[in-house]
């Protein structure tokens, strides 16, 4: 965990140093196409990371603003042994407000998100004649805020890193009853590559 926040950390450092060197006069400001309002983003590090296929679409508003949706499936199972990411699938609707004064809808921004998901849980149960594992699929509603950076070349290609954390508002019957891991803290975090249009 420490070296992914140390990867996250490394690379919102380079983005805000490399947009950084772009800023220029008031005059010059917003040298990009301003009519690109669009954007597709692949996150390529829950690709790698969780063998998750985690996608977004963005919505430009103005220079400071936008708003989008993101939508994750976890490709693997939650197995006890072998711990896996718990966050099987989840829709994410979000507004980001951004704090260039140079940049159209890019560098330095802060998210508010909404996350309906769905996450695996692992339980054990015994009685008095055996005892059985069981992986039970629970569903629940979170709400969160991220920070992160975003660069976007003149072709249009991005390149975003976020981290962010939310807390789950909805718990299931069967947590209290099994003790189960509680899932209250969901995480949202990516390196994302994409395209503006």
């Amino acid at each position: 965990m420490k070296k992914i926040l140390l990867f996250l950390l490394v690379t919102f450092v380079s983005l805000s140093i490399t947009a950084q060197e772009f800023e220029g006069p008031k005059e010059n400001r917003y040298p990009e196409k301003v009519e690109k309002k669009n954007e597709l983003k692949l996150n390529a590090f829950n690709l790698i990371a969780f063998a998750a296929l985690d996608i977004s679409y963005e919505k430009l508003i103005s220079a400071n603003s936008s708003y989008g949706v993101a939508i994750f499936y976890n490709f693997s199972d939650y197995e006890n042994d072998d711990i896996t990411f718990p966050k099987k699938f989840s829709i994410t609707p979000y507004y980001r407000w951004f704090f260039s004064e140079y940049q159209y809808a890019q560098g330095f921004f802060i998210e508010g998100f909404g996350m309906l998901n769905t996450f695996q849980d692992f339980y054990d149960s015994y009685d008095y004649n055996n005892n059985y594992s069981k992986i039970e699929t629970q569903t629940s509603f979170a709400l969160g805020i991220s920070v992160g950076g975003k660069f976007v070349l003149k072709e249009g290609f991005t390149a975003e890193v976020l981290a962010g954390v939310g807390r789950n508002l909805i718990k299931g019957e069967s947590q209290e009853d099994y003790n189960t891991f509680q899932n209250e803290i969901i995480g949202r975090f990516g390196v994302s590559l994409g395209y503006r249009f």
